[in-house]
């Protein structure tokens, strides 16, 4: 189910001309605010250097920027004004994508199914 979601979004991320390891760190900034690189790379389970290239292709970009924090040593990301514009326009398309995908199965079946695939993450990342 893995594969096909993925290609399947890709897709829709690529009218925005983004991939899905982007919209996850976009998604995650709109969240959260700030994060460190190293934080999101905790978030996606990736290393850091996978984080440091998607970053800098964001930055590129113009969608992401830095932040001053308390420790200078600490590089703080947060959404640029156009971040936070092509997230909105993504969230859009995603918000399509995820009803279409979720057509005919009922909301306690949903929520059902995000409490089971929680306890499979807890048990794969708890075990492994």
């Amino acid at each position: 189910m893995y594969r096909p979601f993925e290609n399947r979004l890709n897709v829709h991320l690529a009218e925005h001309q983004l991939y899905r390891a982007q919209w996850t760190i976009l998604y995650y900034l709109a969240n959260n605010g700030t994060a460190t690189l190293v934080e999101l790379s905790h978030y996606m389970s990736v290393e850091k250097p996978t984080v440091t290239r998607t970053m800098t292709r964001l930055e590129e970009l113009g969608y992401v920027e830095h932040v001053v924090g308390k420790d200078k040593r600490e590089k703080r990301m947060q959404l640029s004004a156009a971040g936070q514009k092509i997230y909105q326009d993504i969230r859009v398309t995603i918000d399509q994508f995820e009803q279409e995908i979720l057509e005919g199965i009922t909301e306690k079946e949903q929520i059902n199914a995000i409490r089971i695939m929680g306890i499979i993450r807890d048990n794969i990342t708890n075990k492994g």
